[in-house]
């Protein structure tokens, strides 16, 4: 580090080019964080996937449009490899609004906690809840949405009640032992939804499963399908990864636009980074010219304008990722369209990362410029 004052003055030579290429890839990063965000968001359909729990959708269609018999959870239950299975009946509910809406779940109350332990809820709020039939949990981030709390009554209207408002009473707030788990969803009991809408008695929107051995989930699945094979309601089962991805997809390829809109963002970076470094070796040819002159070897010359390219890279991108994850803090934006909304620290290390690489690559060619240059030709282009 015996040459930073030399790179730093070069660096701060032209403030206004560097701060605008700083700039450019702030703003490149911060694009990155939002996508790595909405990707993960739409991913996260149920919460971070469980090895061990399966997803028994109808085959049709995955969504209560076309429910599965309640009475498919005994035979589930049956099939070899099994450990337990729960139902869950979701749909689109409001709370003031009717454009702003977040997701109602009808859940069997006997093993949901059992089936989904990454979600905390606590043991007198559970028991509050079980005993309270219009009682309701909800997940911490939704009621920091609309400043619910524990012992709140709430009207809320839902697309299975045929948007008739329902007063529910808050009995408890569950949180996700991870940030990136899901806490924007509206649980009450099942056994209401069937007082309040008698044609859903006896449905499930879709079944999940936890097997013994997460090793045999493929072939669980299989006789899952193949038990309810050739009936008027056959199933799809699939392991909770899979589900997420199938949900995600109705929504477009999310996976796709995010690496078409993130490839032609980060080849401008390279471009306008890369233009950026080799006006400013052609700016300094005699000073490189006397610094071979001095016994700077070409080696050394090329490092020190590598370095100097990294150094925007890293500053930019830092500065982008900053912005990103402070952003993401304040909370989701969208009004509940994202079921989460975090920058997980994987997708930082892979955009700093991603950032270093650009400045490499924008570097490269002008510092091969300068390794090349000779002294003599330099003096005479001076």
């Amino acid at each position: 580090m015996k040459f930073r004052k030399l790179i730093f003055a070069n660096l701060f030579r032209k403030k206004t080019r560097t701060a605008l290429t700083v700039g450019s890839f702030a703003v490149a990063l911060f694009l990155f964080g939002l996508l790595a965000v909405v990707r993960g968001a739409f991913s996260q359909v149920l919460g971070i996937p469980g090895a061990d729990r399966l997803v028994v959708t109808n085959r049709v269609s995955p969504i209560p449009i076309q429910p599965l018999p309640y009475a498919y959870r005994d035979r589930i239950l049956n099939i070899n490899g099994v450990k337990e299975a729960t139902s869950i009946l979701a749909s689109p509910a409001y709370y003031q609004e009717d454009r702003v809406y977040f997701a109602q779940v009808a859940i069997d109350v006997e093993n949901h906690r059992s089936l989904y332990p990454e979600f905390i809820v606590p043991e007198e709020q559970w028991q509050a809840f079980l005993a309270d039939r219009q009682g309701c949990i909800v997940g911490e981030a939704l009621a920091r949405r609309f400043g619910w709390k524990v012992g709140d009554r709430v009207p809320v209207k839902g697309g299975l009640t045929r948007f008739r408002p329902l007063e529910y009473n808050i009995r408890g707030i569950y949180r996700g032992d991870r940030p990136e788990h899901d806490t924007s969803l509206f649980w009450y009991q099942r056994k209401l939804l069937e007082e309040m809408v008698p044609g859903f008695k006896g449905s499930a929107g879709w079944f999940i499963v936890r097997v013994k051995d997460p090793d045999r989930a493929a072939e669980v699945a299989k006789a899952i399908d193949q038990e309810f094979a050739n009936s008027p309601r056959e199933t799809r089962t699939d392991t909770e990864n899979e589900f997420g991805a199938s949900m995600a997809k109705q929504m477009g390829n999310i996976e796709f636009l995010m690496l078409s809109v993130g490839g032609v963002v980060f080849l401008t970076l390279l471009l306008v980074t890369g233009n950026t470094m080799a006006i400013a070796v052609r700016e300094r040819v005699g000073e490189l010219a006397i610094l071979k002159a001095m016994g700077f070897s070409d080696r050394l010359v090329l490092l020190l304008v590598l370095t100097e390219s990294v150094a925007i890279a890293a500053l930019g991108g830092a500065l982008g990722l900053v912005l990103a994850k402070l952003y993401t803090l304040r909370g989701d934006p969208t009004g509940g369209i994202l079921r989460a909304f975090y920058l997980p620290n994987a997708a930082i290390v892979a955009g700093f990362a991603l950032a270093l690489l650009v400045g490499l690559l924008a570097g490269l060619l002008p510092a091969l410029s300068a390794m090349r240059l000779r002294v003599v030709q330099a003096m005479r282009r001076v």
